[in-house]
C-alpha cells in the first residue's frame, strides 16, 4: 500500500521536477538575460523577500483581492439566491445578469476609469465584478437544479421556508455555488493583477511591469510564479472548505 502511494507521488511530482531541471539546463546554455535558470530565479526571489519589495508587493494585491472578492461574493449570493426562490426577482434580474455576464472583467477597466478614476477603488470594482456574476450565476443554478418533490414533501411534513431553504435547498445547491466560489478564487488574482499591471503603481502586477520595462526576466519569472501560486492557494482552500461545510451533507 505504502509502495502504491510513493509510485503515485512519484508520478505526480516526475513532470514537475523534469520541467524544473530542463528549466535549469536550457538557462545556461541559453546565456542569455532574456532566459534566466532557475537557480538565478530563486535567488532574485529571496533577494526580493529579504529587501521586503515582495511582500510589500504582494500584501497590496491581497488586500485588494480580499476586499473584491468578498463583496463580490457576498452579493452574488444574495442576488442568486433571491432570484432562486423568488420566480418575481429572477424575472426581473435574469435577463441583466444574463446580458451583462458575458462581458469580460476588463472590459469594464476603460469605463471605470473614466468613472472610477485610477486609486484603490478601481482594482476592487474590477474584483467585485470578476466575482459577483459567476457567483450570483451558479447559486442560482444550483438553487434551481433542486427537485421540488423535495420541496413538496417538506411542506407536506409542516416544514417552514427558513428550515426547507436552509436544510433542503442550501445543502442541494452547495455544490453549484461552491464551484462557482472556487472557480473565481482563482480567476480573480488575475484580474488584479492584469488591473494594477495597466492603471495601479503598486502590487504585484505593477512590479511585473517595471521589471518588464527594465528587462528583468528574473523579476517577471518571480511574479508569475508567485501569482500561479496565489491561484492555487485560493482555489485549493475553497475545495478544501467545499469538503469540509459539504462533507456531512452529501
Amino acid at each position: 500500500m505504502k509502495r502504491k502511494i510513493l509510485k503515485e507521488q512519484l508520478l505526480y511530482l516526475a513532470p514537475v521536477g523534469l520541467f524544473l531541471a530542463l528549466w535549469e539546463i536550457a538557462g545556461h546554455i541559453a546565456q542569455t538575460p532574456l532566459f534566466p535558470p532557475l537557480s538565478n530565479v530563486v535567488g532574485v526571489f529571496g533577494s526580493l523577500l529579504s529587501n521586503g519589495i515582495l511582500l510589500k508587493s504582494l500584501g497590496a494585491s491581497f488586500v485588494r483581492v480580499i476586499a473584491g472578492y468578498i463583496l463580490g461574493s457576498l452579493a452574488g449570493l444574495i442576488v442568486g439566491t433571491m432570484m432562486g426562490v423568488n420566480k418575481v426577482v429572477e424575472r426581473s434580474l435574469r435577463p441583466l445578469i444574463s446580458f451583462l455576464f458575458p462581458i469580460p472583467t476588463l472590459g469594464w477597466l476603460p469605463l471605470l476609469m473614466l468613472w472610477i478614476g485610477i486609486n484603490e477603488a478601481l482594482p476592487i470594482t474590477l474584483i467585485f465584478i470578476c466575482a459577483f456574476f459567476p457567483v450570483a450565476y451558479n447559486t442560482l443554478t444550483g438553487i434551481k437544479e433542486v427537485k421540488e418533490e423535495y420541496i413538496k414533501a417538506a411542506r407536506t411534513l409542516g416544514a417552514s421556508s427558513w428550515y426547507i431553504f436552509y436544510r433542503i435547498i442550501l445543502p442541494m445547491a452547495s455544490p453549484n455555488i461552491f464551484t462557482g466560489l472556487r472557480l473565481e478564487a482563482g480567476m480573480v488574482w488575475r484580474t488584479v493583477i492584469a488591473a494594477e499591471m495597466f492603471a495601479i503603481p503598486t502590487g504585484i502586477g505593477s512590479l511585473l511591469m517595471n521589471a518588464e520595462s527594465l528587462i528583468r526576466v528574473d523579476v517577471i519569472m518571480v511574479c508569475l510564479v508567485v501569482l500561479s501560486l496565489m491561484c492555487f492557494i485560493f482555489e485549493r482552500l475553497f475545495l478544501w472548505l467545499e469538503n469540509r461545510v459539504t462533507g456531512a451533507w452529501r
